[in-house]
């Protein structure tokens, strides 16, 4: 066996880097571009230098029925159209209050630990308009610390309305919860569960029904009924979907 272990990681090293290699560092977007071929997710860069779009991805969901060069070649201009007014007024308001946030943080490299999450609706051309969760992080800081470009992740939202605001900061237990009536962001501790909430959670995300999560763990269903509350209570929300959503967006599993 571990004969069989140094053959294949044998096999996979690399004995040269040469300068030449190393210049391929400096065009991330080709890293961009291979992470978004192994994910469902839309990906986009926003350069804040320009205020346009640097990358988007072929990934449908995003694109609401358009090319990815029609995105890309709209730019903001994708939002004034494709975004119904309403949501508009709030991607405004997460905007300013999402940067006077981040303006109160200290000017270094650890700003960029920092991302935000918020729920939005698309339409586009799809018949409906479709709630989409939108996730940001910043890829580079000018000299002074502000945002110059940062990665956008788009997906399906759990949720039934648009908002659900929240910052988090990598590493850290305590994320930020944009109150939008109030306008402040409010600190809270993350949500922490059980070894045993955590292994239901995380069979029912293998698609295994009540019963038969029972019969894997050698518990009645009734017990997993009642792990299952304690789940929904901890992360105030009303069914499995929502709960898988949530411990997702905050990395709980």
């Amino acid at each position: 066996m571990e004969n069989e272990k140094s053959s294949l990681f044998n096999r996979n090293k690399i004995k040269t880097i040469t300068d030449e290699d190393k210049l391929q560092l400096d065009n991330y977007l080709e890293v961009v571009k291979s992470f978004a071929k192994i994910t469902y997710q839309s990906v986009y860069v926003i350069d804040y230098e320009e205020l346009k779009f640097e990358y988007v991805s072929d990934n449908p969901l995003f694109l609401s029925g358009y090319s990815s060069q029609e995105v890309l070649e709209m730019g903001y201009e994708f939002y004034f159209k494709n975004v119904p007014k309403e949501d508009v007024e709030l991607l405004n308001l997460i905007n300013d209050l999402g940067f006077d946030f981040y303006d109160k943080l200290p000017q270094t490299d650890e700003r960029k630990l920092y991302s935000i999450s918020y729920d939005f609706h698309l339409k586009g051309k799809y018949d409906k308009p479709i709630l989409i969760n939108h996730k940001l992080t910043p890829l580079f800081l000018n000299g002074k610390g502000a945002v110059w470009k940062s990665l956008c992740i788009v997906s399906l939202s759990h949720n039934q309305k648009a908002g659900n605001v929240a910052i988090h900061k990598q590493g850290s237990d305590v994320f930020w919860k944009l109150n939008l009536s109030k306008k402040v962001w409010i600190a809270e501790k993350k949500s922490k569960l059980k070894e045993k909430e955590l292994e239901i959670l995380r069979l029912y995300a293998q698609g295994l029904t009540i019963n038969q999560i029972a019969e894997k763990i050698f518990v009645s269903p009734d017990t997993v009924k009642y792990y299952r509350r304690k789940i929904f209570e901890a992360f105030e929300v009303k069914n499995f979907t929502e709960a898988l959503s949530f411990a997702i967006d905050n990395k709980i599993i």
